[in-house]
């Protein structure tokens, strides 16, 4: 497969209104590998929180596409990215999702590494009969080459050549900055972590969290339940409960490097968790800001983490296992020391509409069986799903934009009933050109660490 294979996979003429992406883009593996290695391997990924691992000795183990990697802070207080492998025959050194540790020992041979990936034994060293050369080398764990924070947010990549973390994340820092601000104190994760897998592509994960076209007929259930309870008690009204036509705005913006943000306003705010603070909030952070914080806001930071705030706030993160299985993270985060009765409403809201319990993830995980048990054969090949709102898109800030001082590749507003596809269009044109890029280079971007010989 070659770059031009890829660039037949997507149909992109917006002079025309035309928008569509070909089915083996959710389907094929050969392409699935080609993301893990250039996408998921090659570029940016989020990781995690820095709270996660608040304390010396703290760590948790995640991904950066097929590889394991433990996020670890030494006794200063330093956090490290490492490679979740033995330096002597590559098993993996820590099986566990968190914990706290001065050291992980590795169950193959006990190779010992101190909390900072430094090897601190090598078992009956003195027997080994090793030679200068492995003597001279470094026996530590291997470090993630480039491993960055954005206000607590962890992200880490295997290619040293991504560019720094901030220029690819570009203007979408203010939708980070919309989470962290909403408390003096920053934010905190709500103890408790939800796992789960879906038979079906990442991608349609991504792009369901921008969909709005879906909401009313793919959660009906849940609307009615929301409203029937909300018509015998007002104060119980959800965040989410859909309004009359016209009492609400919906918008989206697409950035560069793939990442997007759908918006809404006309919520029913006073359901929210963070409208008891209102008062002392807009003082803190201004009108607009406040504003922006009780809009409905699902963001994109392409490829694998979305912060979505609409029935509560949550981190997603999403692990491709296969094109046709992906796991899934989520965490309920909160503004640090709020109070109680905001915390309990915050945690019901997030169970009642998010996760394989909730009343809302179900709906779409079966919708995403469906789509991936409907493309099994060359019978289904082009999707027409990208093409509401390509008469409204504007490649000039919006309003809303421009209140946050943000200029977007494109945008779009209008009432929930658009239904706008555009957002799609930034997460598929980034994973089109940055697979183009890698199989049209001639020296084709290597995420080894250096030969054999260097180290």
């Amino acid at each position: 497969m070659d770059a031009s294979d890829i660039e037949a996979l997507v149909i992109d003429r917006p002079e025309d209104g035309v928008f569509k992406v070909h089915a083996d883009i959710y389907r094929s593996e050969e392409i699935f590998e080609l993301e893990q290695k250039y996408i998921f391997e090659g570029g940016w990924v989020f990781l995690g929180l820095d709270c996660q691992a608040a304390e010396p000795y703290d760590f948790f183990t995640t991904h950066i596409g097929r590889q394991s990697v433990i996020v670890s802070r030494d006794k200063d207080g330093i956090l490290h990215g490492l490679i979740n492998a033995c330096r002597h025959r590559g098993a993996l050194v820590c099986h566990t999702a968190s914990g706290n540790a001065r050291t992980h020992v590795c169950p193959y041979h006990a190779w010992t590494y101190d909390s900072a990936g430094n090897n601190t034994a090598i078992t009956e060293h003195d027997r080994g009969a090793h030679g200068a050369g492995f003597d001279a080398e470094d026996h530590g764990l291997r470090r993630i080459p480039r491993f960055e924070s954005y206000r607590g947010f962890l992200f880490g990549s295997l290619n040293p050549d991504v560019p720094p973390l901030e220029a690819y994340l570009g203007e979408t820092t203010v939708f980070i900055d919309l989470v962290v601000d909403q408390g003096p104190d920053g934010l905190e994760l709500v103890p408790g972590t939800v796992h789960y897998t879906y038979r079906g592509n990442w991608k349609l994960q991504i792009e369901n969290s921008a969909d709005i076209y879906h909401f009313m007929p793919t959660h009906e259930t849940l609307l009615r339940i929301v409203n029937a309870r909300a018509a015998d008690d007002a104060a119980a009204a959800s965040a989410y409960r859909h309004r009359k036509e016209g009492s609400v705005t919906r918008g989206s913006m697409c950035f560069p490097n793939g990442h997007n943000a759908m918006f809404g306003g006309g919520d029913n705010i006073r359901a929210r968790p963070l409208y008891r603070e209102l008062d002392r909030l807009m003082e803190r952070v201004g009108a607009v800001r406040a504003k922006w914080m009780l809009y409905t806001r699902n963001v994109l930071f392409f490829p694998n983490m979305q912060l979505l705030e609409n029935a509560s706030l949550q981190i997603r993160v999403n692990r491709p296992v296969s094109a046709s299985r992906t796991d899934i993270v989520t965490y309920c985060i909160a503004p640090r020391g709020e109070s109680d009765e905001a915390r309990e409403l915050r945690v019901r809201q997030y169970e009642e509409f998010f996760n394989p319990s909730g009343l809302a993830t179900p709906d779409d995980t079966a919708i995403f069986e469906d789509i991936q048990a409907a493309a099994g054969a060359d019978a289904v090949d082009w999707n027409q799903g990208y093409m509401r709102g390509m008469g409204t898109v504007s490649r000039e800030p919006i309003p809303e934009a421009r209140e946050l001082g943000l200029n977007p590749v494109t945008s779009v507003t209008g009432s929930p009933s658009l239904g706008d596809e555009t957002i799609l269009h930034g997460p598929i044109r980034a994973w089109r050109d940055r697979l183009k890029a890698a199989l049209s280079s001639e020296d084709r971007p290597s995420l080894r660490y250096g030969s054999a010989a260097a180290e």
